[in-house]
């Protein structure tokens, strides 16, 4: 078998031509710098994930007065109240005819804001002052009475004296009559007389003695007649007293009248301000006692300003650092850059078993105009080593950071601001700290991001990754 004419030839394939190789290139490079600019900035993020440390930003603001404030002491929450308040009613029902006052009022002690329907109570009192004329007429009378009673016993007295010497010159008439007899009867027993001279003596003593007899007679009448003028000023005696009763009882339903009738008069028992108005004219007022279910309990609330003071509602955990008589800064919600300074006046005996609080008063050392009741109050009680500040005026707002934001760097306080994601170390000066937080005097101003809990190895320049929240 021929086997040369299976061997197959092989030919070699004509030289092809070499082409250009720098637009694959280009291309190449173009795709890798895209995907180098897609990916290049999650690559630093990576990279600054990793390498950059991990930073929290507080930012600083100006506190307001309340704030700074509460860094010198203890603070609570309260409200301005009145020591001195009263819900004004009547001690009547009746219809209002008349109010004089309205929120905002200023009343003086004494003056009326409202008068009752009050027609029948004043006709009472002309009634019973009426009856008093009466019964001072009766004690006028009366009084009278014994006057004239009182010299009818007199006059009777002495006609019982006038009796009584008459009767005593009738017994010396009588005994000389008888001594005459006695003598004519001896001297018609010597032949001296005759027995007409003893008839006429008889005579004579038989005359006396019968006068003697009616002048006897007469001074008994006289004496019953003196007892009869004393009965009669007994008598007229005990109807003055009953008169002067009379006129007591009288006067006393007089008073009783009057007083009824002055109790349709709403008075202000105080100085102060109707801070409400609770009824109107036309409607009935009454005690709450009395009266039915329309009628009102009160026609206006009435609050001495002059007695505002602040109630405080302490946590019982800070009540150690709260001392009667010890000083209080006391800040308004409405005016919380203004300070007003105070005193603890009383601190209560009992706590509030719900809220975990104690009730403190404080007396206002200065009142002040805008000072008004049940606003809302911020309450500083100060250290013993803080010093007062100025009372009524505002207070400057100062910077408060916590102290976690102030390290120390070659003996200096400081704390690291962040300018973009790069810090830089400002030197401060600090105040008084409290409860974790520092008062800035010097060094920062507001609007500035600081870092929180700074890493010991962070140096200013340095760059930082800031937390998100």
């Amino acid at each position: 078998m021929d086997l040369q004419s299976l061997k197959i030839e092989r030919r070699q394939p004509p030289l092809r031509r070499r082409g250009n190789p720098w637009p694959v290139r280009g291309l190449v490079l173009g795709l890798l710098g895209g995907a180098g600019w897609l990916f290049l900035p999650a690559l630093l993020t990576f990279i600054d994930r990793v390498r950059l440390p991990l930073v929290r930003r507080y930012v600083v603001t100006e506190a307001a007065a309340a704030a700074t404030a509460a860094v010198r002491g203890t603070a609570a929450n309260g409200y301005i109240v009145a020591a001195r308040r009263a819900a004004l009613s009547s001690d009547v029902p009746g219809r209002i005819v008349e109010m004089a006052v309205r929120e905002g009022s200023t009343v003086k002690q004494g003056d009326i804001v409202a008068r009752l329907f009050a027609d029948e109570y004043r006709a009472a009192l002309l009634r019973a002052e009426a009856d008093f004329g009466t019964a001072q007429s009766q004690v006028l009378r009366t009084q009278a009475a014994t006057r004239s009673a009182s010299a009818d016993v007199t006059q009777a007295e002495s006609g019982a004296a006038t009796a009584a010497a008459q009767r005593r010159e009738g017994e010396a008439l009588l005994a000389w009559a008888a001594a005459e007899l006695a003598r004519a009867i001896e001297m018609v027993a010597s032949g001296a007389s005759s027995t007409r001279d003893v008839e006429r003596a008889t005579s004579e003593r038989d005359a006396q003695a019968a006068r003697l007899a009616a002048l006897r007679a007469a001074e008994t009448t006289a004496a019953a007649a003196v007892a009869v003028a004393k009965t009669r000023v007994a008598t007229a005696e005990a109807d003055v007293a009953v008169g002067l009763a009379q006129q007591v009882a009288a006067s006393a339903s007089r008073d009783l009248a009057k007083a009824t009738l002055d109790k349709t008069d709403v008075r202000a028992p105080f100085d102060g301000i109707v801070v409400l108005k609770d009824a109107e004219v036309g409607e009935v007022v009454s005690p709450n006692s009395v009266g039915g279910g329309n009628a009102r309990g009160a026609v206006c609330t009435l609050v001495d300003f002059a007695s505002l003071e602040v109630q405080a509602n302490v946590p019982e955990t800070t009540l150690s650092s709260v001392a009667i008589d010890a000083g209080v800064d006391v800040f308004l919600d409405a005016f919380p850059d203004v300070r007003f300074e105070g005193r603890v006046d009383r601190i209560w005996p009992t706590a509030d078993r719900q809220k975990a609080t104690v009730e403190v008063r404080i007396k206002l050392q200065q009142l002040d105009a805008r000072l008004r009741p049940e606003m809302g109050a911020r309450i500083v009680f100060r250290s013993d080593q803080a010093t007062p500040l100025a009372s009524g005026a505002p207070v400057p707002k100062r910077i408060i950071v916590p102290e976690t934001t102030i390290v120390q760097i070659d003996g200096q306080s400081g704390a690291f601001v962040l300018e973009r994601d790069v810090v830089r170390f400002a030197i401060v000066t600090t105040g008084e700290r409290k409860n974790g937080r520092v008062v800035i005097e010097t060094g920062l101003t507001a609007e500035q991001s600081l870092v929180l809990d700074p890493p010991p190895t962070l140096q200013s320049g340095d760059r930082v990754r800031i937390q998100d929240s």
